[in-house]
Order: C-alpha cells, then structure tokens, then sequence
C-alpha cells in the first residue's frame, strides 16, 4: 500500500504559517546543476512564485529553469524582430521563426508544470465574474466625484 504525506489544509492555521514563512523565503533558487543567465532570472522568480514553494519537485525546477531561459530568449529575439523587421527579404525572418517555436515551447513547459492561467486563476468563467466585478467597480468610481477612492500613485 502507498503511503502518501497529508497536505495541509489549505485553509488552516498551519497553512497559513507555510505561506507567510515561504513569502519570507523568497523564490526558490535553481538547483547547482542548472546554470541561469542574469536576463533569465525575472522570469524565473515569476515562474517558482506562481505555485506554492513546497509543491516543486527536482524535475519541475529544471523544466521551470528551461522555460525561464526560452521566455528570455523570446524577449531578446522579439527586441531583435521588432528593430530588423519581421520580413526580410521577402521572407518570414528566422528569429521571427525562432520566436515563435520558443513561444509553443514556453506554452508545452506552462502546462507541464501547472503555471498556466488555469491552475493559477481558475477557470475562465470565475475570472470573468472577477473582470464583471472590477468593471462595475471602475463604473461606480467614476459616478461620484464626492466620495474618497484609492489611487495609484505614480
């Protein structure tokens, strides 16, 4: 018979001591086999922070250290299209190409690891209950000029 640890409940006190001692952690570093450029690290920290610190596994830090590295790549490329052109010659440029096969592989590696928009926000329809209540927010804002609102400072 498998024998698998309990998770914490997600909505217990323990959980919530979890949570605030891996915020104060920071994001998960690599592992020392896998070496990440200084372009590469931004999308990195985004990567590990989108899922629970204790949920990554060795195997998912690598392919997270793989996708940081093509979303860096997809950066520096893009920069390079949008200076050269995205037709040269007649022709689809090659690292417009490259772009775009790098952007298929950062999608594949999201889903792989559980970083996508579904498992980080639910499902769309949830999402659009959220837009539906931020938007009737922003339109009640804008009716009254007398009552206080937050505002973000520059």
């Amino acid at each position: 018979m498998k024998i698998n640890p309990r998770r914490k409940r997600s909505d217990s006190a323990a959980a919530a001591v979890a949570a605030v001692q891996a915020v104060a952690l920071g994001p998960l570093n690599p592992p020392e086999h896998v070496a990440l450029r200084p372009g590469d690290r931004p999308f990195w920290d985004a990567i590990v922070t989108a899922r629970a610190r204790d949920t990554w596994t060795g195997p998912d830090l690598v392919t997270a250290a793989n996708m940081a590295r093509s979303q860096a790549d997809i950066e520096r490329l893009q920069a390079e299209v949008d200076a050269e052109g995205y037709v040269i010659d007649g022709k689809v440029s090659a690292k417009a190409k490259l772009v775009e096969t790098l952007s298929r592989r950062v999608v594949a590696l999201a889903s792989a690891l559980h970083v996508h928009a579904l498992a980080t926000q639910g499902r769309a329809r949830d999402a659009g209950k959220v837009l539906a209540l931020e938007r009737k927010a922003r339109a009640e804002q804008d009716d009254d000029d007398l009552i206080p609102h937050l505002r973000a400072v520059a």
